[in-house]
């Protein structure tokens, strides 16, 4: 009975804020009240109240959800205190859940909306593409909240936004584009380097502007020689895929303004968790500083994880006893509700002042660093947690070998892409090939085997496991440096519009 009372209380209060958050959202100041230092505790309790309405929502409303519930007969949130506990609700993701139910079934009512709402699908870049529903209220927020955050890093300045997503079906372009129109003179060239060249040629520099794209794109761009990047105020956004500080640094030479990323994904929703100056700060002592990864890293030891801020008021994210990130989307309005979802990306999350004073601990001078927007909670995200090789009892990650190939300059400047290829021969004996797609043009370097010295050596530095394992790969079956044409070998079926295909199997 007391439950019930609670539960009564807790969804009443919501129901009172609903139309209170609505106008706050419309005007900016209004909506800053709520990321007050002295709201930190309200923001989180709601935030939790507003993921179990959710999961009530969804199981009263949603029949795919339903049936999965149906499988765990002990699913339910229970109290503690006043704090809802979600730990008995089992994890959708994409075998569970995703594939086992049509886009209908994932719909509240079971059916698709008719009116209102978009359709669009993910890149594929693991497999075959899936379709995404999303409503008016949804994107209505995801695109109010955007329109905020562009305001708060880069100020009141008129801006020309270039969006390089790619655009058409796929979810991240057709998102950025409806959400950014609104604040700013917007383009939308999708990823073809030559109308952004022609763009940025056609209105000058007088314009700031910001480019909007995955990584590879970034980068192909940032080469280009046809711009002199110097007399332009650029600001990069990049999203799909982390970064290493490395691949950062080399974009910063041409995108002045910055290079920030943000965290989201098509099975939920863009700009969930975002960059800025002091989640990289914070990024760069983890890189720098053993007290501060220790203290920081925790379970996953000497990894490099991406750093965003969010806000828990909108979505609650938790860590399952695998170190993977659970994320629920706390508003009803979502015609596809996601509950405690899986995408697989191993990591954690931990409050502001919980941050600062580990690095204290570890001896840092926090005044020194950029102060964030507001005290929201720290999101630490290693990537995903089946996105590894394995070579010889090891683990080799595509963000090691980023961090490698973009501290070398020299190498950089001359390759587009790259790929960790494993091949087993007739004996099952394991061989690593390392992929670089040369530049439009390249021709293989005459150092390439002082360069594969320098890639495997870096490499060990970086992976204490690879450091040990590489001693027990046999004679004659060493890593492998190849270097590819354009568009040839494991690169023949890249796709700039979708994110690369970091690791394969031949």
């Amino acid at each position: 009975m007391i439950h019930f009372l609670k539960k009564l209380a807790i969804f009443g209060f919501l129901s009172i804020c609903d139309p209170i958050r609505r106008f706050m959202l419309k005007y900016e100041l209004a909506y800053g009240v709520l990321f007050l230092s002295a709201m930190r505790g309200f923001r989180e309790q709601v935030g939790r109240w507003k993921a179990w309405r959710a999961f009530e929502n969804a199981r009263r409303n949603c029949p795919a959800y339903a049936d999965l519930l149906s499988k765990h007969p002990e699913a339910k949130v229970r109290l503690v205190g006043w704090t809802p506990d979600f730990s008995a609700i089992p994890a959708q993701d994409k075998p569970n859940y995703i594939k086992a139910y049509s886009l209908a079934q994932k719909c509240l009512g079971g059916k698709l909306p008719m009116r209102g709402a978009v359709i669009d699908e993910s890149s594929g870049s693991t497999g075959k593409p899936n379709n995404w529903v999303r409503g008016r209220e949804e994107r209505e927020y995801v695109s109010r909240v955007l329109q905020i955050a562009l305001h708060q890093m880069l100020g009141d300045r008129p801006l020309m936004f270039i969006n390089a997503f790619a655009l058409g079906p796929w979810a991240t372009g057709m998102c950025v584009s409806m959400s950014v129109v609104d604040v700013c003179l917007l383009k939308s060239t999708g990823p073809e380097i030559s109308k952004i060249i022609n763009t940025l040629k056609d209105f000058g520099p007088q314009f700031r502007y910001v480019i909007a794209g995955y990584p590879p794109f970034l980068k192909m761009l940032a080469d280009s020689k046809e711009v002199d990047w110097s007399q332009y105020e650029i600001t990069a956004f990049y999203g799909g895929e982390a970064i290493s500080e490395n691949m950062r640094d080399y974009l910063g030479k041409a995108f002045r303004g910055g290079v920030f990323g943000d965290y989201g994904a098509s099975d939920l929703e863009i700009n969930i968790a975002a960059e800025h100056h002091f989640t990289i700060a914070v990024r760069k002592l983890i890189i720098e500083n053993e007290a501060v990864r220790k203290r920081l890293n925790g379970r996953f030891g000497d990894a490099i994880p991406s750093v965003f801020q969010y806000n828990p008021m909108e979505y609650l994210v938790e860590t399952n006893a695998e170190g993977e990130l659970l994320i629920t989307i706390c508003r009803t309005s979502n015609v596809s509700p996601r509950i405690r979802y899986n995408i697989h990306d191993l990591g954690y999350v931990a409050q502001y002042e919980d941050v600062i004073a580990e690095l204290k601990a570890a001896g840092v001078d926090v005044s020194t660093l950029p102060k964030p927007l507001a005290n929201l909670p720290v999101m630490f995200m290693y990537g995903r947690s089946d996105f590894s090789v394995g070579y010889y009892g090891c683990k080799i990650t595509p963000a090691e070998v980023e961090s490698i190939i973009y501290g070398m300059p020299d190498l950089a400047s001359r390759i587009n892409a790259f790929a960790i290829v494993t091949q087993e021969d007739a004996g099952n004996n394991k061989r690593l090939f390392l992929c670089l797609e040369l530049a439009e043009g390249g021709q293989t370097p005459d150092d390439a085997a002082a360069l594969t010295a320098r890639i495997f050596d870096r490499l060990a530095e970086v992976n204490q496991d690879y450091r040990e394992s590489r001693r027990m790969v046999p004679a004659g079956y060493e890593p492998v440096l190849e270097f590819h044409a354009k568009q040839q070998g494991p690169f023949a079926a890249n796709d700039i519009r979708v994110k690369c295909r970091y690791i394969q199997q031949r």
